[in-house]
């Protein structure tokens, strides 16, 4: 009984958590640059105490994240840009630097290139800065030219989105949806990582299939409370049983 209460009681917990886990890859599903988060659940001993290791319970796993490439989808615009191959692209935060795939950018009215999140892209030699009325033209390596808009021939390198290929086993996602490395350090760059601009990645995430686990974690759930209301059936019963004796 103290085995089945548990084991119920705590799967009950996790196959909720679940659930907010996939409720929030299908919130991003068309968030461009968006993994999909992993997370299972396993069962585990009781152990400590004086007692025997009698009780069983579950404890949920974070598997990470899939870092499938999503579709690419031409947008047109200048200032979207793309990883066309694996790796990331760097950005300034709070919390240090970070790493995306999500390429919207934009400027602000300082002129730093900025995602759509307000979080600095960075290049070379820290947040890229972008000339007053300028035309923008990025290289496949992240290099990015600026050309007066009444000269547009007339180019200047005013620096290069750091692209990066860290270990993706090493990286933890935050709060914010961004990337970090586990020891805190930065990347390198990696100078076989590639990008495109006037395009987007799509979002890796599978409506359809987070729809089918969605399913399948509530009827666990709803599975574990069944279990719970057995137990307490089971104890009445033998409680009843004892008054009659």
């Amino acid at each position: 009984m103290d085995r089945l209460i548990y084991v119920a009681m705590t799967g009950a917990k996790h196959a909720a958590l679940q659930q907010a886990t996939v409720a929030n890859n299908l919130a991003n599903a068309t968030t461009p640059g968006f993994k999909q988060e992993l997370a299972a659940s396993r069962a585990v001993q009781a152990v400590g105490g004086t007692g025997y290791a009698t009780r069983t319970f579950t404890l949920e796993q974070t598997l990470g994240s899939d870092f499938t490439p999503g579709t690419l989808q031409t947008t047109g615009r200048e200032l979207d840009i793309a990883v066309t191959t694996e790796g990331m692209f760097a950005v300034q935060t709070g919390n240090g630097e970070a790493y995306t795939r999500n390429g919207s950018l934009q400027i602000d009215e300082n002129g730093l290139l900025k995602t759509r999140a307000g979080y600095p892209v960075l290049g070379d030699a820290g947040p890229i800065t972008v000339p007053e009325n300028s035309v923008l033209t990025f290289g496949k390596d992240g290099t990015i030219s600026a050309s007066p808009l009444n000269d547009p021939a007339q180019r200047n390198e005013i620096g290069r989105i750091k692209l990066v290929k860290p270990d993706e086993r090493q990286l933890d996602r935050g709060n914010d949806g961004l990337f970090r490395l586990r020891d805190g350090t930065p990347a390198q760059v990696d100078a076989n990582v590639q990008m495109s601009n006037g395009m987007l990645e799509a979002s890796n995430v599978s409506a359809v299939d987070q729809l089918v686990k969605m399913i399948d974690y509530q009827r666990n759930y709803d599975l574990q409370v069944r279990m719970l209301q057995t137990a307490d059936q089971n104890a009445r019963a033998a409680a009843q049983v004892m008054t009659l004796s």
